[in-house]
Parts: C-alpha cells; structure tokens; sequence
C-alpha cells in the first residue's frame, strides 16, 4: 500500500491515518535493477588513497537483496566482516536511454535513502563482481519513503551506530553528480522507471555487530534505521568458496584504521 506523510502521520488512499513509527514499512521502490556506483565522495576517495579514472566504475546488487526501514539485516553464521554504508539513492521516473546531461533530472522520479551493507568476508571469492559481498539477502534496505521534491546539492548525510556518529559527509564532496550518474548509465544501459542508482557512501565504512542498531540519516529525507541480526541458516560449507579473511578483507573492512603497516588498501570500495 503506498502512503502520503503529512510530518509523523502517514495517509493511507482510504483516508485511514497510521504512525509512522506503528507501521510496517515496505521498500518504496520497485525496480528492475540497482546499480551502485564505487567510490563517489571524496573522504572516501582520500580513505583509500584512490587514484581514480576520468569516469565513474559500478556494480550491481540483485532486487532480492532489497529490505525496508526497520528491517532486519542478516550477517550470516561464520562471518565478521559486515559493513554498512549509508547513501542517497536516486529511482528513476521514467526510461532513460541516451539521454542528455541537461534533461537528466527530468527522468527522476525522487530520491530516498539506502544503506549499501557489504559482507566483506566474500571479498576474495566473488573479486570484481562483489556478487555476494553486495548482494546478499537483506543488504539493500531502502526508505523510508520517496521524496520527490527534493534538490541534492548541499545536503548532509550522516550514519550512526548505536546513536553513535560512524559517518558524516555531504553531497558536495560528490565526484559525480546524480545527473552525470544517470547520464553515463544510460549511455548504454535502459533506465527502467522504478530502477535505483545508489550513488555513493562517505569515509569511515566500518563492520557492525548482531544487535546494533544503524540509522542513515540525510538532510531532508528522513532517517533510515534497520537493526543487525545474526543469521538462524549456516552458510553451507560442502560448496562454493568459504568466507575468509584475507590481508584484503580485512583491510577493505577496516578501511583507513587498517592497523596492520605494510598493507595497501584496495584502490575501490
């Protein structure tokens, strides 16, 4: 059921008037694709000591990885290495396919918020694809809700643990905006309405626990609060590669706070 927000009152098409904190939220998107973008604020860019291309590089999370806010957010038996990070997510209105840069926020549909969470312990088995890292059940919640009218230039965002501060950034540090990103996208990739680009994460990712709670919260889209589970189903180890925890694992989980010198950080994450 989608709903109107009227300050913490949520209205439903019947006129029923719901709390926003009583209710069970739904992601507010429905896409054929979510496409993220690696690293696009400059503190995260200076945390790794990235010499960056002339253009942005991405990935790609499957739609069954999408939750909701106040969804739970699963780190499987035997892994230690889930970090969250808190970004804008851009859902497109209306397909897009080669379009230009200066109609690129007419195929905008609104904006919300995401936390991009990634299992680092996958890191070494799925190299390139982050197949796994990124796009594990429940690693893409979304929301709360869907702003429409909502200008990025300027506006903070900020990840808290525990009501602790984790990140803090703004959308000025962005390399590229949310139109470059639409635009470079579409060049060679249909845009469907519905579809999300994940456009980013400032500095300072760092891996969470069972129980800790994880909000995003970005100037003038509310906050986004999911809560982290420890999983009930251990990942088989009779296939597939196992989670590890390699010099490259843990140096990309712990970012710039790498303790042990001698280790370079991986140039994208």
């Amino acid at each position: 059921m989608t709903v109107t927000r009227d300050g913490d009152v949520l209205i439903a098409p019947d006129g029923r008037r719901l709390t926003a904190d009583g209710s069970v939220h739904a992601p507010p998107v429905d896409p054929t694709k979510i496409i993220c973008v690696h690293l696009n604020y400059e503190s995260r860019r200076a945390e790794f000591q990235a010499n960056l291309g002339d253009a942005p590089t991405y990935f790609h999370k499957p739609i069954s990885a999408l939750n909701a806010h106040g969804g739970d957010v699963v780190r499987p038996p035997r892994c230690r290495f889930l970090n969250y990070e808190g970004e804008i997510a851009i859902v497109i209105g209306r397909r897009a396919r080669h379009i230009d840069p200066h109609d690129a926020g007419s195929f905008i549909r609104g904006f919300t918020i995401a936390n991009d969470f990634g299992l680092h312990d996958f890191r070494d088995t799925d190299a390139g694809s982050m197949l796994r890292v990124k796009g594990s059940d429940t690693l893409c919640p979304v929301g709360p809700g869907l702003v429409d009218d909502w200008d990025f230039h300027g506006k903070a965002i900020e990840t808290r643990v525990n009501g602790a501060t984790a990140q803090a950034g703004n959308t000025d540090e962005m390399i590229w905006d949310m139109h470059y990103l639409i635009t470079d996208l579409a060049r060679t990739i249909t845009l469907e309405p519905g579809d999300v680009i994940l456009s980013g994460t400032p500095a300072h990712s760092r891996p969470v626990e069972p129980g800790d709670v994880v909000e995003v919260e970005v100037e003038g889209l509310g906050i986004l609060r999911n809560t982290i589970v420890e999983g009930d189903v251990p990942v088989r180890d009779d296939v597939g590669a196992q989670p590890s925890s390699s010099e490259e694992v843990v140096s990309t989980a712990l970012g710039a706070d790498w303790e042990f010198r001698g280790i370079r950080a991986p140039r994208r994450g």
